[in-house]
């Protein structure tokens, strides 16, 4: 019997895996577990250099070590989500509205940009609805600019 991971796939089989992963549920899943990687890094860097919760001088190292650790941890998790969640919106929004358009263009990401910020803002209230789909559409837009300023 041969060995099934030596052959090249077949035809079918790299259609069946193309479509697994053009499909916005694939992709929506995958922005969402790469962001709370990029988020877990982000918040640990960002949680070394803040200085917000201070130290109890008074007990050991040892347990100054864990409790700073430990608040590490915790900023480097809670910036996991909001980075997953983030992520997750957009990819989902954007691959959705490709779908529909069916167009590739800068109005896909700024549309999504209006969704992920009005989503997020949605515990603020219209206005903050509002400031959300217009922030997170105006950076989608420069970052799309920017990727294809060269094309």
């Amino acid at each position: 019997m041969s060995n099934p991971f030596t052959q090249p796939p077949t035809q079918e089989q790299r259609a069946a895996a193309d479509d697994f992963t053009g499909s916005c549920a694939f992709k929506t899943v995958f922005s969402g577990i790469a962001g709370f990687g990029i988020g877990a890094v982000f918040g640990l860097v960002l949680s070394g250099i803040e200085f917000s919760s201070p130290v109890d001088t008074s007990a050991s190292t040892k347990q100054q070590i864990k409790t700073v650790f430990r608040d590490m941890g915790a900023k480097s998790f809670s910036s996991a989500k909001n980075f997953a969640v983030m992520a997750a919106i957009y990819s989902g929004s954007e691959c959705m509205i490709e779908s529909y358009r069916a167009r590739n263009d800068v109005y896909n990401s700024v549309a999504a940009g209006c969704i992920t910020g009005g989503t997020l803002a949605v515990r603020t209230g219209p206005k903050g609805m509002a400031a959300g789909c217009a922030g997170f559409a105006a950076f989608s837009a420069a970052i799309d600019w920017y990727m294809h300023k060269d094309d």
